[in-house]
């Protein structure tokens, strides 16, 4: 399961103690998902990606955010940072793009103007992936469907407004329903990924056991939980 790393003020001898622990237990986080829960850090003066940043210098893989709006992260390295949760009071945001971001958040609306502004154009519903997602790679695109023709490596994330289909091999994190919520789905070929959520509610792989594992399946959300069926 994935590990809630909450850091506390003063936060250099949290750290401190953090690096303490790390030495004596080597390899405790080792390739663990971590969600990052902030609220005892956030004072209003600290800079939050700061302390993200030197969460990640230590090696802590972060997946997810709990306890404070994702939108004091503006302008920083985490802005996208999904807001997670196994509970339905948490929704999940945007994850930060590391190599490839297709634009999705619209502006928010202007006041009334005496001149109408163009209309603009309109934005695709679904977007195609035509090969492999490779690790380290970030699909982001919160207007709708996200399908890739192909496989998912490890290591890679996908971050779907809408659904998210993959004809092929998934692995690494897939989060659908950022604009549409519990309405969309994850659909794939073979599941062996090591996190799925939909509208914030995530499951991990150590959950679905090894009769879901490689198989054809498709994900939805059921109340405050994920339902994983299979398509064969």
């Amino acid at each position: 399961m994935a590990l809630i790393v909450a850091p506390e003020a003063p936060l250099e001898p949290w750290l401190a103690a953090l690096d303490a622990h790390m030495s004596r237990s080597a390899g405790f986080f080792a390739d663990r998902p971590i969600i990052a829960n902030l609220a005892a850090v956030d004072d209003g003066r600290r800079n939050l990606g700061q302390v993200l940043d030197a969460l990640a210098a230590r090696d802590l893989r972060i997946v997810g955010l709990e306890g404070v709006d994702p939108a004091l992260l503006s302008g920083t390295g985490w802005a996208h940072l999904p807001k997670l949760s196994q509970g339905r009071e948490m929704r999940a945001q945007a994850m930060a793009d590391r190599e490839i971001t297709v634009p999705g958040a619209a502006e928010p609306e202007p006041a009334a103007a005496s001149v109408a502004a163009e209309p603009q154009a309109a934005r695709p519903a679904s977007l195609l992936i035509d090969r492999a997602v490779r690790s380290g790679q970030s699909i982001v695109f919160e207007d709708g469907d996200i399908i890739v023709v192909g496989s998912v490596s490890s290591g890679a994330e996908l971050i779907a407004g809408g659904s998210i289909h993959v004809y092929g091999a998934l692995r690494g994190r897939a989060i659908a329903g950022i604009r549409t919520g519990g309405a969309a789905r994850i659909f794939c070929r073979k599941l062996m990924a090591e996190l799925v959520a939909i509208d914030g509610i995530y499951d991990m792989a150590e959950h679905w056991g090894d009769e879901r594992h490689g198989c054809a399946v498709q994900i939805q959300l059921d109340t405050d939980r994920l339902n994983i069926s299979s398509l064969e």
